[in-house]
């Protein structure tokens, strides 16, 4: 029996930065995410399975991001500790949609190169 070819499973997202080691501090000390190793021109971390890299651009000047959305069960408590340690706002948190079983609600900021980085929290209704 064939079975239908189909990605699923991430293993791996990539973040342009212009200063590593900032970058590596920020995600590391201000994230609070794991790191797993470094070299000079990356970092890697854990992201619950997946791993970042953070990583400075192959072609000078060149740069792209995608946004993470890192899920938590408190997005107000998150966004509480993000703001103390000094992480830069974007968009406090905020309902996004209503949906049968929960709500979304997301909050967004950004790290030293402005790239946005959001927190997302499906909350059970009742």
């Amino acid at each position: 029996m064939d079975i239908p070819f189909g990605l699923s499973t991430i293993g791996q997202i990539a973040i342009t930065v212009t200063d590593v080691p900032r970058a590596i501090a920020f995600y590391k000390d201000a994230l609070g995410l794991k790191l797993l190793f470094q070299m000079p021109t990356m970092g890697f971390f854990d992201c619950g399975g997946v791993r970042l890299m953070v990583s400075t651009s192959e072609k000078p000047g060149e740069t792209y991001s995608s946004i993470l959305y890192f899920k938590v069960a408190d997005i107000q408590g998150a966004w509480r500790e993000l703001m103390a340690r000094g992480v830069t706002s974007e968009r406090e948190p905020h309902l996004i949609a209503k949906l049968p079983d929960h709500d979304l609600w997301m909050a967004f900021f950004r790290d030293p190169d402005r790239n946005v980085m959001a927190l997302m929290s499906e909350v059970r209704n009742g």
